[in-house]
Formats: structure tokens, sequence, C-alpha cells
């Protein structure tokens, strides 16, 4: 598997992720992402699906509602009240990494970078192996043209997460453009 140098930006955001599994969501999320890394895993779609589940999961009924409609919210594009439902849910469960991720979502489609950032930064620091938040890292850095770092993150994401053919695609189409710029 290939290696990626990060840069300062992404070594800091994405600092845990190189730190053994001690983050918060669970032995049953920790046993799929291990899961997700063998090379004969035709079923990954499942697993990946099965992950998600598990990171769905706050530990309390009414912290899963305020995830669930700060996700209906970004669906339906009303992102300031996504932001409101998911704010509420990260002041109350502070720990929990998936409501920074949803956050750092409706952050990003309402065009606010820097909080999303930050809310991915969170989500890294609970969840290291949050290949999502990873993801998300990427498509902000390579929107806003850093091109190098967006190319680390998605190589993060995918050391993660080695079946899915969108970071494969994303990895590659930067990985031509960062060598664009090299020459």
């Amino acid at each position: 598997m290939r290696r990626y140098i990060l840069n300062p930006l992404v070594t800091a955001i994405c600092a845990s992720f190189c730190l053994s599994a001690a983050w918060a969501d669970g032995e049953r999320a920790g046993a799929l992402l291990d899961e997700l890394q063998r090379p004969d895993l035709p079923n990954w779609k499942q697993v990946e699906r099965e992950i998600w589940e598990e990171w769905a999961k706050s530990g309390s009924p009414s912290m899963d509602l305020l995830l669930k409609r700060g996700r209906d919210a970004i669906t339906a594009g009303k992102f300031e009240t996504a932001i409101a439902h998911l704010t509420a849910l990260t002041d109350h469960a502070p720990d929990f990494a998936e409501g920074y991720n949803a956050r750092a979502l409706a952050y990003f489609r309402a065009g606010l970078y820097g909080p999303a950032i930050a809310d991915l930064a969170r989500t890294l620091e609970l969840n290291p192996r949050h290949f999502g938040a990873l993801t998300g890292l990427g498509a902000i850095l390579e929107e806003t043209g850093q091109l190098q770092a967006a190319r680390d993150a998605y190589g993060a994401a995918r050391a993660i997460h080695p079946h899915d053919p969108d970071l494969e695609s994303a990895a590659q189409r930067l990985e031509l453009l960062t060598a664009g710029r090299r020459l």
C-alpha cells in the first residue's frame, strides 16, 4: 500500500489517525473497520453501511433524534436548521464524533469551510479512523485549491477504506493534478 506524507495542516488534523484504535466509537465499529481492510471483501458496501450505523449510535435516544433531525435538514437543504440541531447535539454530547461530522457536512454545504474543518478535526480527534471525516476534509481542501493536502487526506481515508471507488478516483485525480504542478 502506498504511504502518504501529510502536510502540516493535514498532519495536525489527522495526528490521532496514526495512533492505536483507542477511540470512542466502540468495539463493533472497530471490528467492522478491521474487516473493511480485507482485500477480498465482496460485501464491502454492507460493512460500510454497518460502520455508519454504529457511528450513528450516541447511546441516547434524544441525541440520536437530534442527529436524525440534523441529517434530515441537510437532505432538505435547510443548512441553518441542520446546524442548529447538530449544535444542540454537540453541546449535549461533546464526545459523540458523528455529531461533529454531520455538522461539518452542514457547514460545508452552507459554504462555511472554516467551521467545517474545525468539526472535522474534532471528529478525527474522537474517532481517528473516521474515513468520512477524512473524505470531507479532502473535499474541502480540494475545493480551496490545496491539492497536495487534499490528496493526502483522501489517501488517509483510502488507507482506512480501500474499497471505495470514489476515494480511489479522487486519489488518482489529485495525484495527476499535483504531479502536473510539480513538473
